[in-house]
């Protein structure tokens, strides 16, 4: 087999290599992948990025892929599950990404077939590159030789692996809120971020929960396109994925505490503003009053033609709300 760049023949082919107990013989084309699945120690791993219509097509022709998979790969709108058709497995994972501008999660899908001897995945949307992945396969010849299903083991690793920097900055979202929350009290804004992260949340365990039965279908023996020796290392994944999922457990029920917190922060809020307008109302009730009486233009009035019966009444009426006042303050209301 001739070694080549596959990458600059046709556009959607990320990567297309073969390998033979556990090491990398090379880039193939399309056209050699027959020759390379005829070898029993041997495997070909090709890798897809929003393939068209027509090079999906010709690669469920060379590895003979089932056609209810292959419209799924092509539509790209599936949940995260497994699927046996006959002698291979069928895989859809959804990638996570953090995008710092929006300040919230990407989502991309990756769905892999994975046959005794090929692994087939086709990427699409915010997903990075599975370089990182193969070349970390590459540098462990001895567990690679185990064939595809430690091919999708790595893969699945390194998209649930992804998932933690997500979960860590959903993480410090949720303490900022906390923090403004408590600091400068409760609003419309705050109830609004609650519930967009919230659902936020929801997006993300949508993406996690189900690879959880997928890992424990993988680790489980009725599935034999896998080998005893790579079940562990899905129980790895699995590890992981039971671990994000009681992180997203806790941060929704804390969301939920926070909400009934601001909530409860907006009624005390209120209610002190209610306080202070019941007590400054209390005190203009004093001079509205004593002033109501004195303009009623009643004419016997003796402290009407008394010299010191105008300071008096308004000396009275300060005093008194003055009193008033310090008794509301001390008392709270103020």
């Amino acid at each position: 087999m001739k070694n080549m760049a596959p990458t600059e023949e046709r556009v959607g082919i990320v990567v297309c290599a073969a390998y033979a107990e556990g090491r990398r013989i090379g880039d193939i084309t399309l056209d050699e992948i027959p020759y390379a699945l005829q070898r029993e120690d041997s495997f070909v791993w090709l890798g897809l990025y929003e393939p068209d219509e027509a090079l999906l097509a010709e690669v469920q022709a060379r590895f003979g892929l089932h056609d209810l998979a292959v419209e799924d790969a092509h539509k790209a709108h599936q949940r995260p599950k497994m699927e046996i058709y006959g002698d291979s497995l069928f895989v859809v994972l959804r990638t996570a990404r953090w995008d710092e501008s929006a300040e919230t999660a990407v989502y991309g899908e990756t769905h892999v077939f994975v046959g005794r001897n090929y692994l087939v995945s086709v990427r699409h949307g915010a997903s990075q590159t599975y370089r990182p992945a193969r070349l970390g396969c590459e540098r462990q010849p001895q567990l690679l030789a185990h064939g595809p299903s430690f091919a999708l083991y790595t893969l699945m690793d390194f998209v649930v692996d992804n998932y933690f920097p997500v979960l860590s900055d959903y993480e410090d979202r949720l303490d900022d809120l906390e923090t403004d929350i408590f600091a400068g009290g409760a609003d419309r804004d705050s109830t609004q971020e609650i519930y967009e992260l919230k659902r936020e949340l929801v997006t993300f365990r949508r993406a996690v929960l189900p690879l959880i039965d997928v890992c424990t279908d993988l680790i489980s023996l009725r599935v034999t396109h896998v080998p005893d020796a790579v079940r562990p290392y899905f129980r790895d994944v699995l590890d992981h994925l039971k671990r994000i999922n009681d992180t997203l457990d806790t941060m929704r029920e804390m969301l939920a505490t926070v909400l009934q917190v601001s909530l409860a922060l907006a009624s005390v809020r209120q209610n002190e503003v209610t306080k202070a307008l019941a007590g400054w109302a209390a005190i203009l009730a004093v001079p509205t009053v004593i002033f109501g009486l004195y303009g009623m233009n009643f004419e016997r009035m003796p402290e009407l033609h008394w010299p010191f019966g105008y300071p008096l009444v308004v000396g009275a009426t300060f005093a008194a709300c003055g009193w008033l006042y310090r008794r509301l303050r001390r008392s709270g209301w103020l």
